[in-house]
């Protein structure tokens, strides 16, 4: 069947272009036998289309007992012989990863603006991407390390010539907009966030545990809500602490095309009268008016792509670990 065919290549380009060059080999090992394996791929097309993602799908049978690592047929059978348990979750939950070790590329573009800043996510989950003052980093140039702050630090290789700060963020206020908040004081929503995490990456385990606890001692204030609706509203709250940064990572690709557009031109809208500035770090096919301002990215090449009120400045990798930098 079509729909078959349109599920097996959604999960051939997660094991290419997500978990094979992240370094997940059970996962793209996962994927690769998904798209091969019509019984599975009957069982996915039973679930809403925004449900068929394999990171959502990988971490709910994980979270009822698949073993990973592990072979794919522990996967399959567990999904085939589900009682309902593996659906549930999977439509109860959602891919909220929160990964703090994107901060190492963000803060280059927080820097440009002045400070104090009023740090606005949207799709902030957990907002555990909000505390960029509370980090060290370490850039790691062709000419050596810059680093910035004190331990834990983040790690990132840097390419080109990124305006690498050498204070940290000035953070008078943050908050976030999200259809389905996390609370970093539910430990059962800290398990599921850590579930989400690829199985062969204990250093985001780490990271991420050093995160919640770091949210924990100072929470965010993140209201639920729709960011296509919601926006203009938090912009105007978050104005009365100082400069405002709307920003967000790996989210907007989870939006139909439509309400892509939709976004793209509400925040510009708000940029454009001053309200706000505007930091995207999303997969470099997600918003096309962003990516179209920097270099052309080669099709088989997967990249983030980090805008600045929307124009690009940096090709940067999903989890943080790596950025070149494109912009001025």
């Amino acid at each position: 069947m079509e729909l078959y065919g349109e599920i097996a290549d959604i999960y051939r380009d997660f094991a290419r272009y997500d978990a094979g060059s992240n370094g997940s080999h059970t996962f793209a090992d996962w994927a690769t036998a998904v798209a091969d394996d019509p019984e599975v791929l009957a069982w996915l097309a039973t679930l809403p289309p925004i449900k068929r993602q394999a990171n959502l799908v990988f971490a709910a049978a994980r979270w009822h007992g698949v073993p990973a690592p592990g072979p794919y047929a522990g996967l399959r059978a567990a999904l085939l012989a589900d009682d309902g348990s593996i659906r549930a979750t999977i439509l109860a939950r959602a891919t909220q990863t929160n990964e703090v070790g994107r901060l190492a590329t963000l803060v280059p573009a927080f820097a440009s603006f002045r400070g104090p800043l009023a740090l606005l996510e949207v799709g902030a989950s957990a907002g555990l991407c909000l505390y960029p003052d509370r980090w060290g980093y370490d850039w790691r140039t062709d000419d050596g390390h810059v680093t910035l702050g004190g331990e834990p630090r983040l790690e990132c290789r840097v390419k080109g010539p990124a305006p690498l700060p050498a204070t940290l963020p000035q953070v008078a206020w943050r908050g976030g907009i999200d259809l389905h908040p996390l609370d970093v004081t539910d430990a059962d929503q800290m398990a599921w966030l850590e579930q989400l995490v690829w199985p062969e990456h204990d250093d985001r385990r780490v990271r991420l545990r050093q995160a919640i606890e770091v949210a924990r001692a100072d929470p965010p204030a993140i209201r639920r809500g729709d960011l296509l609706t919601d926006l203009p509203a938090a912009v105007a709250e978050a104005s009365a602490y100082g400069t405002v940064v709307v920003f967000h990572s790996a989210v907007i690709a989870y939006l139909e095309p439509a309400d892509r557009d939709r976004f793209d031109g509400l925040v510009r809208g708000l940029v454009a009268d001053g309200a706000c500035h505007w930091v995207s770090n999303e997969g470099k096919n997600v918003l096309p008016s962003v990516t179209a301002t920097g270099p052309a990215i080669p099709a088989e090449h997967p990249t983030f792509v980090l805008g600045v009120d929307g124009r690009a400045v940096a090709h940067t990798h999903g989890h943080g670990r790596s950025m070149r930098w494109v912009g001025a």
